[in-house]
């Protein structure tokens, strides 16, 4: 039977083997070496390292859409909603920093994939939020803006900058460190932009 404490430190040796070598360059050795575990018994668990690497995407992504969805389907003010929307996924990122390079990996190169992990029953569901907007706008609280570009701006104003982390750091010209902390300052800066720019 397979233990999953023993699946954990799989996904989490991955995931570390991944970071640091890409999906092309990962070795199924390295990983097992990572895990303290041998070649054999990664296999029991995982069969291939495409298997693997769905795997580390789904468990990632099985933790994150929840957390989304409750903010989204909540009764709270749209405001404070878009605030908490950017904080949380924000930190999230912060602490799987791996996520969206992987998941724009599989949108090139296993598709296939990316569409069974938005069947998944906990997928990210905004519709509650769009909802929200559309009444908003009729109350004339917010700007006749199609709700569906605010949802958009909202998802490509925090992600970007993990998916082009490398790139803005030599264009910025800045360290690690830095960026860190223009990451954290986007937590609200992100949240109060959108507001303004949406608020009737």
């Amino acid at each position: 039977m397979k233990d999953i404490n023993t699946e954990q430190a799989i996904l989490n040796a991955a995931i570390t083997i991944f970071q640091k070598k890409g999906m092309a360059g990962a070795r199924m050795q390295e990983i097992a070496d990572e895990a303290h575990i041998n070649k054999a018994m990664l296999h029991y668990y995982f069969r291939n390292k495409q298997q693997l690497f769905e795997a580390v995407l789904m468990s990632a992504f099985q933790k994150l859409a929840p957390q989304m969805n409750i903010i989204f389907a909540s009764e709270i003010d749209v405001f404070e909603k878009i605030r908490k929307f950017t904080a949380g996924y924000i930190d999230f990122m912060l602490e799987n920093p791996y996520l969206p390079l992987f998941i724009i990996h599989e949108l090139k190169h296993n598709p296939d994939f990316v569409k069974k992990i938005m069947l998944h029953p906990n997928k990210p569901d905004p519709k509650p939020l769009i909802i929200q907007f559309e009444k908003e706008i009729k109350a004339g609280r917010i700007k006749d803006i199609p709700p569906k570009q605010i949802v958009l701006n909202l998802f490509s104003l925090t992600i970007f900058p993990f998916v082009g982390d490398t790139l803005f750091k030599i264009v910025l010209d800045i360290e690690d460190k830095d960026y860190h902390k223009m990451i954290q300052e986007r937590k609200t800066l992100i949240a109060e932009q959108l507001i303004s720019s949406i608020s009737a």
